[in-house]
């Protein structure tokens, strides 16, 4: 029994005279086959509740044992975990790993602890490896261990790592067959490391990089990224000057908090959504990778509409449109609800939420063309304006199938009289305006 049992949280859990009910439905529970057992408490995952869990009799202690298929230690489950000495969390961990057979999700978070010995975490990865499937592990460790060695070659499918760095990738013998998802946030990593760790998981289907620090050479000015087999890539608080991304098969790209001079998509036509928050970028090509694009959600971002438009004009299957929180170059050339028609027929959920002004908001209304497929509309402001309540009427009267409107404002913004004014007009209009659509349904959202 792993020294659990020792510490004061476990003795008051165990020595509670009064049985819950939880308590009652595990003894109800002991006539279970052990394989079930173990999968209700791979189910409960926290090492903590496991291990507790476990105690119940000894065929519970049997799952833990030889059936127990996740486990995750988490210091931001329980406090506790930060009174112990690193060297007590070391053994802690070890011997509750070493109790398992078969473990195919192990999750080590340890935020906020001291940096472990690199031996017993080096111990917990080559005791699991065999079996190991996904892998989550943010570990401070002295020195640093080489995840790519010790976990290769192996079942991997899923692999998270988060503070920690990674070099020297050797695709000669490095290699992750069964790899599908890999997440690297708060990584240290080069260039040409995460090039080449792409070409060593052949089947890698999910990319995650958070705020990683990617270390460019003097001889690669630009980042480049080569991929046949992934579909989803998300990539948040990254600085570069160049980023060029092939990915035949991406279907999915997540842009957010990035500052970039230039980022070109290479792919074949599969991208299905594109999504852009807060994100500077002074020339931004995905190509001819839009025609089969279904989401479009772009926020806080600066638009040239013209660029924007013709990157994204051939979206004919578009369904989702979100422009919010963006700001337009030029007031003239904005979008206008006549070119969203007519470019995106089958677009049925619509958001958007952006300074008005007269010219906005005369170029924006213009033409006649409805929005016949419009179900869900989404209207904010970030500063309350007169010409919100023509502009929402406006956009009722081209969506003749609408559903549901929403709408978004924030009133912490009304400093004056007028401002309170304008917003109680806003308020008047939307009444006589529902009296006219009692077949939408109306939603108000307010900061």
């Amino acid at each position: 029994m792993p020294d659990w049992a020792e510490l004061p949280w476990f003795r008051r859990r165990s020595s509670s005279s009064s049985c819950s009910p939880a308590c009652l439905i595990i003894i109800l529970m002991e006539n279970l086959p052990v394989e079930v057992i173990g999968n209700i408490l791979s189910r409960l995952k926290a090492a903590r509740d496991v291990v507790i869990a476990s105690t119940t009799c000894k065929k519970w202690q049997e799952a833990w044992r030889k059936h127990l298929h996740a486990l995750s230690f988490d210091s931001n489950d329980w406090p506790e975990y930060h009174d112990l000495t690193t060297s007590r969390l070391e053994i802690l961990i070890t011997q509750t790993i070493f109790q398992t057979r078969g473990l195919q999700s192990l999750s080590i978070s340890m935020e906020d602890v001291e940096e472990f010995s690199a031996a017993p975490v080096i111990a917990w990865l080559m005791y699991t490896r065999d079996s190991l499937r996904r892998l989550y592990y943010n570990v401070r460790t002295k020195p640093n261990i080489n995840i790519l060695e010790k976990c290769g070659r192996q079942k991997l499918e899923v692999l998270s790592l988060s503070h920690t760095s990674i070099s020297g990738v050797e695709p000669s013998y490095q290699k992750f067959p069964c790899l599908k998802s890999l997440s690297l946030s708060y990584v240290s990593i080069s260039a040409l490391d995460l090039s080449l760790l792409l070409t060593i998981c052949p089947r890698i289907e999910s990319l995650s990089l958070i705020n990683p620090d990617i270390v460019m050479s003097d001889s690669q000015a630009t980042m480049e990224l080569n991929s046949q087999s992934i579909k989803d890539i998300r990539m948040e608080v990254i600085s570069l000057d160049k980023f060029i991304l092939e990915a035949d098969s991406l279907e999915s790209l997540n842009l957010r908090d990035c500052t970039l001079e230039y980022f070109e998509l290479i792919g074949k036509g599969t991208l299905r959504a594109l999504k852009i928050d807060d994100v500077s970028v002074l020339h931004l090509d995905i190509g001819d990778s839009t025609e089969n694009l279904e989401v479009v959600d772009v926020s806080h971002f600066t638009i040239i509409w013209p660029k924007f438009y013709h990157m994204i004009s051939k979206s004919a299957n578009l369904r989702k449109l979100r422009l919010w929180g963006v700001v337009f170059d030029d007031e003239v050339e904005i979008m206008d609800l006549e070119t969203i028609s007519v470019c995106f027929p089958r677009l049925t959920h619509l958001s958007l939420s952006y300074e008005l002004g007269e010219m906005v908001l005369h170029y924006g209304l213009q033409g006649s063309s409805l929005l016949e497929n419009v179900t869900v509309l989404e209207l904010g402001w970030a500063v309350i304006s007169s010409l919100f309540a023509e502009w929402v009427a406006g956009f009722l009267e081209r969506c003749p199938r609408l559903k549901k409107l929403v709408i978004y404002g924030v009133v912490s913004e009304a400093k004056n009289e007028d401002d309170y004014r304008m917003l109680a007009d806003f308020t008047t209009s939307i009444i006589q305006l529902m009296r006219k659509y009692t077949s939408v349904e109306i939603q108000f959202e307010y900061e």
